[in-house]
């Protein structure tokens, strides 16, 4: 079983400002002050396709993370590497289409998989996906008046797989002394409890989390639009760029 929730939210800008503050929001937290969690991001590869004109990355992301306290409590340290903070890679895909006015993406976590994959899928468009945009002839961005909005529809899916048999020999390193928490015993621990139970309670707290999380990157993105919007895109980056201690050639 997956569970699966799905929000909906409007950008007061056009397409093309909000894929770049898309790419731009773990900048850097002088622009961002919301990502402050986040380590490093690494971009893997990022291509344009010469037939479709689409543009395809995929990124790395090294996040600061903390297991919500309430599963730390209800699992074993061995599972959850004990309370506290840690870090998670992320892997980030995504493809945008300028031409039709669209962006898709994905996220998920690379770490903790046995007791939680979180995947986060979102698709931006110009128009809104419930179908009451405009009936007509579909035309390229440039060959239609740009929105002035963007439309975003979210969809998070949580899986764990906590207690199936390819997970129960591997858990999580931890730095706390061996003591109930062995293999065994914890085979013992989740057919007490079990493990459908156990999972679906790890997913719904998750679920739950993802409330607070969804404000602060919605609030970190309208920073980001603000500021490109205010500024300027090359005002905005020669000035992170003072900031890093990187030249800067003014024009």
């Amino acid at each position: 079983m997956v569970l699966t929730r799905t929000t909906n939210h409007t950008y007061s800008h056009p397409f093309p400002t909000v894929t770049l503050a898309f790419f731009l929001r773990y900048y850097s937290p002088h622009l961002n002050p919301f990502s402050s969690h986040v380590l490093s991001t690494d971009t893997i590869s990022s291509h344009v396709d010469p037939a479709t004109g689409r543009l395809y990355t995929t990124r790395l992301h090294l996040k600061k993370s903390r297991m919500p306290s309430a599963v730390v409590k209800l699992l074993p340290t061995s599972v959850t590497g004990g309370g506290g903070d840690k870090s998670s890679y992320v892997l980030e895909t995504s493809v945008v289409d300028m031409k039709e006015g669209w962006m898709r993406t994905e996220s998920r976590n690379l770490n903790y998989t046995g007791v939680l994959s979180v995947v986060e899928e979102q698709h931006y468009s110009t128009t809104p996906l419930d179908g009451s945009a405009p009936t007509g002839p579909a035309l390229s961005l440039s060959s239609r008046p740009l929105s002035p909005n963007t439309f975003v529809t979210t969809t998070f899916s949580y899986r764990s797989s906590l207690g199936n048999k390819k997970h129960d020999r591997t858990p999580v390193e931890s730095a706390e002394t061996p003591d109930d928490t062995g293999p065994r015993r914890l085979g013992s621990w989740i057919t007490g409890w079990g493990a459908n139970r156990i999972q679906r309670s790890i997913e719904s707290i998750a679920s739950n989390k993802t409330d607070d999380q969804i404000i602060k990157s919605r609030d970190g993105m309208g920073l980001v639009l603000e500021r490109l919007r205010n500024n300027g895109v090359v005002s905005v980056l020669r000035e992170l760029r003072r900031r890093e201690g990187k030249v800067v050639f003014d024009q």
